[in-house]
């Protein structure tokens, strides 16, 4: 049976990680451990998580290093700790017995297979598929998008994704200098398939996720990470950068100034410019 470490990444969101922790506890799968990452918490996350779990000792980064830096953090000590798998899985999230189990069979019935997606529902709609897997991204337009049904894909979601330990050692983790938070999943989706590593849905993996939980639904901040990433992975893969950041700038924009959300559309230039 593969090794497996179960990476959590938390930040100033204990409550809803003590939830993920529990859920966690109860999957199938016979042989993982967890490891659970404070990404520079200021709320005591760290002392509630551990008083609630005496078995877990948090691993501690001492400061925000963002989505793909705390990620990464946990990363490394799994495969120092010697997994054959890391399976990324987001703290705002609650997981099925079989979740696992699943997304290891996939992985190991596909030798090729470089990463591993759940199918996600929202929480609040737990019949309700937020999430396929992953998403595909259009180049010529800057256009990403979740997909909702059997796809192939561009990237898989950092919400629930498996990784083979191979495949991290070939391309590399997160790119955690370029992209703070957003479009880091679809940079290593893209850097898998450029190393030769396919992307794989497991159907029976189920997870309920919270979206936007960390800054929640139209949150400025928000609009200020997913723009600047944005940006810097179009420049890095789309085959005309101007056209293809320019469009998805200007939707994002147009779409802010017809609602009348102007310090939203300021967050997006302001993006733009930090890209």
């Amino acid at each position: 049976m593969k090794r497996v470490a179960v990476v959590v990444l938390n930040w100033n969101g204990w409550r809803d990680t003590l939830a993920c922790i529990a859920s966690l506890q109860k999957l199938n799968y016979p042989n993982f451990e967890l490891i659970v990452v404070d990404n520079g918490s200021t709320d005591g996350s760290h002392a509630h998580i551990e008083a609630h779990f005496p078995g877990i000792k948090v691993l501690q980064t001492g400061f925000n290093l963002g989505f793909g830096g705390g990620c990464n953090a946990g990363i490394r000590r799994a495969l120092e700790r010697g997994a054959d798998y890391v399976w990324l899985i987001n703290s705002d999230a609650t997981v099925d017995v079989n979740a696992l189990t699943e997304l290891v069979r996939v992985a190991e019935e596909q030798a090729l297979v470089g990463a591993v997606g759940s199918v996600l529902y929202e929480a609040d709609q737990p019949e309700q598929i937020q999430l396929w897997g992953g998403g595909k991204v259009h180049l010529g337009t800057g256009l990403s998008r979740h997909q909702t049904r059997p796809a192939q894909l561009d990237f898989v979601s950092g919400a629930s994704m498996l990784l083979r330990r191979e495949a991290l050692e070939q391309v590399g983790l997160f790119d955690d200098q370029t992209f703070f938070m957003y479009w880091e999943d679809s940079d290593l989706g893209f850097r898998l398939r450029q190393g030769g590593w396919q992307l794989a849905v497991a159907e029976k993996s189920c997870v309920w996720h919270k979206l936007s939980a960390s800054l929640g639904k139209g949150s400025r901040q928000l609009d200020v990470y997913f723009t600047q990433s944005g940006v810097r992975f179009l420049r890095r893969y789309s085959p005309v950068p101007a056209v293809s950041v320019f469009m998805m700038v200007g939707r994002m924009l147009m779409k802010r100034v017809l609602t009348a959300e102007f310090g939203r559309a300021r967050s997006v230039l302001d993006g733009y410019l930090r890209a």
